[in-house]
C-alpha cells in the first residue's frame, strides 16, 4: 500500500519566527525573545487545553499567549496592532526546503497530508499562501475531534480520516512533542532537525528517522 505522510504544518513546513520582523515595531531588539516565548506559550496553552478537556481553537491558544507575552516583557501593543500580529499567523513564510520537497514526494507516490492543530480553514489559507497547497490531498486538524497534539486520540483521527495504519503512516515534524507523540501512539514519526543545535527530549521514545532537511525525507523513507 501507498504510505501516507502527515505534514506537521506550524514549525515544519512553515516557519513561525516569521512574525519577528514585525514585532521589531513593537519590541525592538527583544523581537526574537518575544517570538520565541510566544510560539512557547502558543503550544503550553494547547497541552493544557487538552489535558484539562476544555477545548478552545488554536487561535486562541495564539491570542492568549500574545497577551501573555505583552504582560510578561513589559511591550504595550494597542488591540489593532494585536489583530494585526495573529492575521500574520495567517500568512507565514514556509521553509525554503519545503516547495522544493513536497513535489519530489508526491511524484514518487506518496500520499501527503497536512496535519495540524490550527483550524482547517486557517490551515489551508497558510498552505494556499505559501504556493504549497497543491500537494496536499488533504488539511487533517485536530479542531475535528477538539483536543490538541500530542493526544493519541488526534493521531488515531490522522488513521481514520487518510484510511491509514500505523505500519505504513508518517508523521514528519519539526516538534520533538509531535514525533514523540506519534511514535508513542504507533506511527513512523520523522523529525526534521534544522539547526544542529536543537536537542530531542531525552525520552525512551526516539525518532524512526533523523534529518536535517526536507530534501532528505524522500531517501530516508526508502531506506528504512
Amino acid at each position: 500500500m501507498s504510505i501516507t505522510i502527515g505534514f506537521d504544518v506550524y514549525g515544519t513546513l512553515i516557519d513561525t519566527a516569521g512574525v519577528t520582523q514585525a514585532l521589531k515595531e513593537f519590541a525592538g531588539d527583544r523581537a526574537v525573545e518575544f517570538s520565541t516565548l510566544w510560539r512557547e506559550k502558543q503550544l503550553e496553552y494547547s497541552f493544557r487545553r487538552a489535558l484539562m478537556q476544555n477545548y478552545v481553537h488554536f487561535g486562541f491558544c495564539t491570542r492568549y499567549a500574545l497577551d501573555y507575552c505583552c504582560a510578561a516583557l513589559g511591550v504595550d501593543i494597542s488591540e489593532q496592532d494585536r489583530a494585526e500580529l495573529l492575521a500574520g499567523y495567517r500568512v507565514l513564510p514556509p521553509f525554503d526546503d519545503a516547495a522544493a520537497s513536497l513535489p519530489v514526494l508526491q511524484d514518487q507516490g506518496y500520499r501527503l497530508f497536512a496535519f495540524s492543530n490550527g483550524k482547517p480553514e486557517d490551515v489551508a489559507s497558510l498552505l494556499e499562501h505559501s504556493g504549497i497547497s497543491s500537494y496536499f490531498e488533504d488539511v487533517v486538524s485536530t479542531d475535528e475531534i477538539k483536543s490538541f497534539k500530542p493526544n493519541p486520540a488526534v493521531y488515531a483521527h490522522f488513521l481514520r480520516r487518510t484510511g491509514a495504519t500505523g505500519k505504513e503512516a508518517w508523521l514528519i515534524s519539526g516538534n520533538p512533542f509531535d514525533v514523540i507523540g506519534a511514535a508513542s501512539a504507533g506511527m513512523r514519526a520523522a523529525w526534521v532537525r534544522r539547526s544542529p543545535q536543537a536537542i530531542f527530549d531525552p525520552w525512551e521514545i526516539e525518532p524512526t528517522l533523523t534529518i536535517g532537511s526536507l530534501s532528505e525525507l524522500a531517501d530516508g523513507i526508502r531506506g528504512m
